[in-house]
């Protein structure tokens, strides 16, 4: 791991193709922090009797949000990505809530628990869903943490409707400035990469859910053994969301161009990448955004994959901590 530049070859970038903008799902919990959640769940809570720590918000176009809303202290939300839920979070969600945090997670419109929207499956809409969110919750104070697409989602808010609200971001493994190859960003992936998976989408979601998360774990490398459990849970969170949401959702992530937003956020922000990402390649993610970024602070994990919220959690986890509390 280091904390600057790393060397290490781009070996992911064209391997890409089965798999791109997949979401990490994070259902490897450390026993430590299994028992202290679970020591703090059964503690006397400060929260208020009516608070629902899980519930459905009626956005303003009549989309139903699903979320998860648990303890009390300074908030943090979590952003998951495509094609996954808030279940993504469950390591972060059970370290933080430990830790003294209240912690919220949403399933984005058309993913998971939430409504199977046909409409509004585009970072516009994410970013001002999450707006209304924020607002009906009252939070300020907020650190935002999104993964991947989620990554791209935090970027938009913070910019957008984030001021006096939000505390510090965190960017990991995400999708900015630009996935797509643009004659401003020539590096990045030729469209046919994201017609592709929009194909598989569309012949079969099932099978296609079946395979992104063997490069999306790195379970493809030699000596990386594939956790089987992680694999179903990945399908599983897909299944759940709706296909056209999640076929829309691949132009969101992949065309959408975060450069302004980046240059907009002032607060302090947190770049976390794996340098295997096979996924989001490093170089064309983390190591441009950090550049854009007015107060930003860039950090490689050494042959890391784009899941590593799940495979390295008790790393990761103690790393997000030391820069919250910073």
């Amino acid at each position: 791991m280091t904390d600057s530049q790393n060397t290490a070859p781009d070996a992911g970038r064209r391997n890409f193709v089965v798999s791109a903008g997949a979401v990490a799902t994070a259902t490897l919990v450390g026993a430590g922090a299994m028992a202290a959640a679970t020591t703090a769940e059964a503690a006397p809570s400060s929260t208020s009797s009516k608070k629902k720590e899980s519930s459905m918000l009626t956005l303003k176009d009549g989309t139903q949000m699903y979320y998860k809303d648990w303890g009390t202290g300074q908030p943090i939300v979590f952003h998951h990505g495509w094609p996954l839920s808030a279940d993504d979070w469950d390591a972060q969600m059970l370290f933080f809530l430990s830790q003294g945090f209240r912690v919220i997670a949403h399933d984005r419109r058309g993913h998971g628990r939430s409504t199977q929207t046909a409409t509004g499956n585009e970072m516009d809409t994410y970013a001002s869903d999450v707006d209304e969110l924020v607002t009906h919750l009252g939070l300020k104070d907020a650190v935002h943490i999104g993964h991947s697409t989620g990554g791209g989602e935090v970027a938009r808010y913070v910019a957008r409707h984030g001021k006096g609200r939000v505390a510090k971001a965190v960017l990991v493994s995400a999708v900015p400035p630009i996935m797509v190859k643009t004659p401003a960003n020539p590096e990045g992936l030729d469209i046919s990469v994201f017609d592709g998976l929009r194909k598989q989408l569309a012949e079969n979601r099932a099978q296609f859910y079946r395979e992104v998360p063997i490069p999306f774990y790195n379970f493809n490398r030699a000596g990386v053994k594939t956790i089987e459990g992680t694999v179903d849970n990945w399908w599983r969170q897909g299944m759940i969301g709706g296909a056209k949401a999640h076929y829309d959702c691949i132009k969101a992530f992949s065309e959408t161009d975060f450069t302004e937003d980046l240059k907009a956020i002032t607060v302090p922000t947190l770049v976390m990448h794996g340098t295997d990402d096979q996924i989001v390649p490093y170089k064309d993610a983390a190591e441009k955004s950090v550049k854009l970024l007015k107060n930003g602070t860039l950090k490689l994990y050494d042959g890391y994959p784009h899941g590593m919220l799940t495979t390295h959690a008790d790393e990761l986890n103690k790393d997000l901590l030391a820069f919250i509390k910073k």
